[in-house]
């Protein structure tokens, strides 16, 4: 039996980060930046998400010279739609709460 766990709040945050970007790749560290959580949080992050297909990772190919090649990572398909359910989640949690019928009091004759 496979159980189902919501990702931690950490996790959904790079998760939207990497969708918000779309099909472009993004680094870590800038991830880390964006979200204001430190490296030894979104990495393992990262690796998880990727381990669990949620994330295709890649070598910077052309890396500006006398600095070595990054890693960077993008949503996969699994990804985006994981992404997607966390944001309707999260809209729907912040929308305001459906006012309730009033309850109409027993009339007296």
């Amino acid at each position: 039996m496979v159980r189902d766990r919501r990702p931690s709040p950490q996790t959904a945050a790079v998760l939207i980060a990497l969708a918000e970007t779309g099909e472009n790749w993004s680094h870590g560290y800038d991830l880390c930046r964006t979200l204001d959580l430190k490296a030894g949080t979104v990495y393992p992050i990262l690796i998880r998400l990727a381990e669990r297909g949620h994330v295709e990772t890649s070598w910077e190919t052309a890396p500006p010279r006398g600095r070595p090649a990054r890693h960077l990572y993008r949503l996969s398909t699994a990804g985006a739609e994981l992404a997607r359910t966390l944001t309707a989640r999260a809209r729907a949690a912040e929308a305001p709460a459906t006012p309730r019928a009033t309850r109409l009091s027993p009339r007296t004759t």
